[in-house]
């Protein structure tokens, strides 16, 4: 019998330094799935899409990453009307930077 991962669980593999199986101690399907979902949303998108992206980021001030993760999270495309969300970002992106010198 499996456990039910907890609610705000996405199913995802383990963070932790766990030597078992790559699914952890949870339902490999659950697994798989995550995997395979994870594959295709990173799946390259052609040129045109990704050179488009490129540019739209650059005029915004974050990286392919930033806005493409934000495509992906939100579903939508970001503008210069979205300045407190590119504002929250590049602060995500400064602590990200900070915490890893210390």
């Amino acid at each position: 019998m499996s456990r039910r991962p907890k609610r705000s669980h996405n199913g995802g593999p383990p963070l932790d330094d766990y030597d078992g199986p790559p699914w952890g101690r949870g339902d490999a399907y659950i697994f798989l799935a995550w995997r395979t979902a994870h594959a295709k949303a990173w799946k390259a998108p052609s040129q045109a899409v990704m050179l488009m992206r490129l540019e739209r980021a650059k005029q915004l001030g974050l990286t392919y990453e930033e806005y493409t993760l934000e495509i992906l999270e939100r579903g939508r495309h970001l503008s210069e009307s979205d300045a407190d969300r590119i504002a929250e970002i590049r602060r995500a992106r400064r602590r990200r930077r900070i915490s890893h010198f210390e």
